[in-house]
């Protein structure tokens, strides 16, 4: 570990690396182009028929980070039956008031606007479980 800040990690950005400006992304969405970039401006106009998983994240968060693979992954397997959407929680404030987001990552699956299920954290297999939920109806 000698040479880095503590808290950067081989690998990408902890929550404590923040403090050295570790932000690989640079303000870019780190997402696959099949995922749905929400904004408080559409996410009523995106979300308001069939299936959307809905990603709230933040850049600086580690495990919002850690599970990004996870939620491209998800997107191109259930193209066509579920909309895979993120929405940057720092930008979006609103959208995230308005489902009581307390802590992310939060993954949240919507029906036609409805909330069926929802999961909190770094948890891949409830994650694709959550997912798997709309394939089965």
């Amino acid at each position: 570990r000698r040479g880095r800040p503590p808290g950067l990690s081989r690998g990408g950005c902890s929550a404590a690396s923040v403090l050295y400006k570790c932000q690989p992304w640079q303000g870019q969405f780190m997402a696959s182009n099949q995922v749905i970039h929400l904004e408080d401006s559409n996410f009523e106009e995106e979300t308001k028929s069939g299936y959307a998983l809905i990603d709230f994240w933040a850049a600086w968060c580690g495990p919002c980070v850690s599970l990004a693979p996870l939620i491209d992954e998800i997107a191109g397997d259930m193209e066509g039956k579920l909309k895979v959407c993120k929405l940057d929680v720092d930008k979006n404030m609103e959208s995230a008031a308005r489902f009581g987001v307390r802590g992310i990552p939060y993954i949240v699956l919507l029906k036609d606007g409805e909330e069926i299920d929802s999961v909190t954290g770094n948890d891949p297999s409830r994650v694709r479980a959550l997912a798997e939920q709309a394939n089965a109806s």
